[in-house]
């Protein structure tokens, strides 16, 4: 076996068409060495079709992160198919269509709450859960969208986001005594299933192809996984609490 992550076991989330960012991690992951183990909710069906389309076969294991239940039973389903884990993808997000589009001044708090309870706090359940099954040198990476900002349509998901930033930062701090690293991909906008869902995302894409150094593909999803694949890898065994930028180099540049 070779490759940058030859022998690594890898839980990755938020597989849900072959359009996501979750899909290329997990292919590439393979394609590099890795054994990976996938999770999906509501629609396992899905899932396994799109599960297929990878270079080997994945096992897929249920889970919903805001479920006590579920987050209590991961490390031993995982166990049914590899002996540990060395990474964890976080690759999950969701906001209720009030809390998107310009909603920010109306949304209510039990639908900011649902965005905040699956965005933002799962990131610590999700690492937490998998924590029994990892060693020193493994590695959490999770995906974000510029927080420093405040972005039209994005709204509470934005908050959310900031929020994940926060709680990578305060992961990195509290999983470094076990030799756990916590880092983020900030990628710039894709045309996956979670950007549809966003009225009004062609404002960020018409920015991205006008301005980003690097010019930006809308398409492409393999530059913000292989940036995933190396946060996974041992290239980076020093870094921690880290948000590297996955976009064409336009959060460098002002207005």
């Amino acid at each position: 076996m070779s490759g940058l992550l030859a022998g690594k076991r890898l839980l990755v989330t938020g597989v849900i068409t072959d359009a996501s960012i979750a899909f290329s991690v997990a292919k590439l992951a393979q394609e590099n060495g890795a054994q990976v183990v996938l999770t999906g909710y509501g629609r396992l069906s899905l899932v396994e079709r799109i599960a297929k389309r990878l270079p080997e076969p994945a096992p897929i294991i249920e889970l919903d992160v805001t479920s006590p239940e579920h987050l209590a039973g991961l490390a031993d389903r995982v166990r049914e198919h590899v002996d540990g884990l060395d990474g964890v993808v976080h690759s999950i997000g969701f906001a209720p269509q009030s809390c998107l589009g310009g909603g920010y001044l109306d949304a209510s708090w039990e639908d900011v709450s649902t965005a905040l309870h699956v965005s933002t706090y799962s990131y610590k359940s999700l690492a937490v859960a998998a924590l029994p099954l990892m060693s020193p040198g493994g590695s959490v990476v999770g995906l974000t969208f510029d927080a420093t900002k405040a972005w039209p349509v994005y709204d509470w998901m934005g908050v959310a986001k900031a929020g994940l930033e926060s709680a990578s930062r305060y992961l990195a701090l509290h999983l470094g005594k076990e030799g756990i690293r916590s880092n983020l991909v900030a990628a710039g906008p894709l045309r996956t299933m979670a950007a549809r869902s966003i009225p009004g995302f062609e404002q960020f894409e018409d920015a991205w192809a006008e301005r980003a150094p690097l010019g930006w593909d809308l398409t492409n999803q393999e530059p913000a996984a292989r940036a995933c694949l190396a946060l996974l890898s041992d290239w980076f065994p020093a870094t921690t609490g880290e948000i590297v930028h996955v976009d064409g180099g336009y959060h460098a540049i002002g207005a």
